[in-house]
């Protein structure tokens, strides 16, 4: 239970991170960033390795790596090459736009997605119970912490955050949002 108290202080320290940004404190955004997701990273390797194990059927496993492989890759996409890595979280303040292409086009927070993924493809790998605690806890954290960015910082960081709101859905696709996909995949073809 020590790692999952260590994730949730993970997810605490990187509900942090858009307060720091507003305040534009210099060198403390990269440092909360780093500290937090750091905390959660070391948590849910920890709980994967937790000595308790659950009796999943082995194909369980192979489709938990296919799903790790391809929702880790999904993630990592959308939090650090579709967002400008260095203006999202290293430079002092907020990024200069609103970014709404890619799998931002398709969902306000595509990373809830692939969190979650990534979530049910370790309980599926590890079979820990320890995973099987941690995942709806650290999703449900993830799932706040969106909330709490769309309803009180991002309306303040990007002025025109509240159209986008009503363009694109929150967490979950609709036929609109898939077709903007789409378009600006075309778009960055051209």
């Amino acid at each position: 239970m020590l790692y999952i108290a260590i994730g949730v202080l993970g997810f605490l320290v990187i509900h942090t991170f858009d307060f720091v940004a507003l305040k534009k404190v210099p060198v403390l955004k990269p440092v909360v960033w780093l500290t937090g997701s750091g905390l959660l990273a070391y948590a849910m390797v920890m709980v994967c390795l937790a000595p308790e194990k659950l009796a999943l059927p082995t194909w369980g496993t192979w489709l938990g790596w296919v799903l790790l492989i391809i929702s880790l890759l999904l993630l990592l996409y959308s939090l650090f090459i579709n967002l400008p890595l260095r203006k999202t979280y290293l430079a002092s303040g907020i990024g200069d736009k609103l970014v709404k292409t890619g799998l931002y086009a398709l969902v306000r927070h595509p990373g809830v997605m692939w969190f979650t993924l990534v979530m049910v493809s370790l309980v599926l790998v590890a079979k820990t119970q320890l995973t099987l605690i941690a995942a709806p806890l650290f999703i449900t954290l993830d799932v706040v912490l969106v909330v709490v960015q769309d309803k009180f910082f991002f309306v303040r960081m990007f002025t025109d955050y509240k159209s986008y709101q009503r363009e694109t859905p929150m967490l979950i696709p609709n036929r609109r949002s898939i077709r903007a996909f789409v378009d600006s995949l075309k778009q960055a073809k051209s």
